[in-house]
């Protein structure tokens, strides 16, 4: 029953696509997934504006970030729905969500619980900068732009699996 609900749902909450007026200046919510059912997601502090992270959507992630609230994206790493802070407690809860103009990605500002969004335990995913202008040839090395880790990965996780995949 569960799933048949959902597609109802999905029915009311996502329009289909049947103009380029529409998409750009209706008010109906039509998103574009990808080939692979995907669609970005950027999230930032909805206070500093700081980003936190880009993640993915699928419909499913999509549908329940509108009705709970909460932060949902699919895991590209697991292939499953993420409820984020599920297992850490940093459950983000949506202030604002915003969709583009050719509602291909969606923004979402948020308020973090804990403080924290990155299961490194930074603040931010966005932890290291990149220097530009550099030579080809020289040794080019990332620079932490967070000094210190908000919380420490091995109290919070303990011994699930590291996400990150080589």
């Amino acid at each position: 029953m569960a799933d048949s609900q959902s597609s109802s749902d999905a029915l009311r909450l996502f329009a289909p696509r049947t103009s380029i007026e529409q998409v750009e200046e209706g008010n109906e919510l039509a998103p574009k997934f990808d080939e692979k059912g995907l669609i970005p997601c950027v999230t930032t502090d909805h206070t500093s504006g700081e980003l936190l992270m880009v993640a993915v959507m699928n419909q499913e992630a999509l549908e329940k970030t509108i009705v709970t609230g909460e932060a949902h994206y699919f895991s590209r790493s697991r292939q499953c729905l993420w409820h984020k802070g599920a297992t850490s407690g940093l459950v983000q809860n949506v202030v604002e969500m915003r969709i583009d103009d050719d509602q291909d990605c969606i923004w979402l500002r948020v308020d973090v619980a804990g403080d924290a969004s990155c299961h490194v335990g930074y603040r931010s995913c966005f932890y290291r900068k990149v220097p530009v202008g550099v030579q080809r040839d020289s040794n080019l090395e990332l620079e932490f732009i967070e000094a210190e880790k908000t919380f420490d990965p091995k109290e919070v996780y303990g011994d699930a699996p590291n996400p990150t995949q080589l």
